[in-house]
């Protein structure tokens, strides 16, 4: 994982603490929100990142009752609540653009094209801002 942080910070200008939480925001979000068994891949093929998604959970950094609404409403809710804890984080929507491509190459180079965009394609609208 100290690599995909690494080029976190350096493709969006932010520090490591940001850059971590981030990963793990986003990586959250899709855990809820993607098909578990591809996410599963992807988080074999991220050492490191599991942890980090389920520390994250387990201090009720999970996303709140917004989460909680956006896992019943397929997802939309979910989005705004993971972009507004992005925001929180210290992301202006250019970090998190920048964020985002970054993870998803990474996760594309270690788990595959193929799983990746499975688990884009299942949540609606995330393509259209990637």
């Amino acid at each position: 994982m100290e690599e995909l942080i690494k080029r976190i910070m350096a493709a969006a200008g932010i520090d490591e603490d940001v850059a971590t939480n981030a990963v793990g925001i986003i990586l959250g979000f899709l855990n809820k929100e993607g098909p578990e068994d591809k996410m599963q891949l992807i988080f074999d093929a991220l050492p490191g990142t599991a942890e980090l998604v389920a520390a994250r959970e387990e201090g009720g950094s999970g996303g709140g009752l917004l989460g909680g609404l956006g896992s019943m409403m397929g997802g939309q809710i979910g989005a705004m609540a993971a972009l507004n804890e992005l925001n929180s984080a210290g992301l202006d929507m250019e970090g998190v653009q920048s964020v985002v491509k970054e993870l998803v190459s990474y996760a594309k180079e270690k788990a595959g094209d193929e799983v990746v965009d499975e688990v884009i394609s299942q949540i609606p609208g995330l393509s259209q801002i990637i």
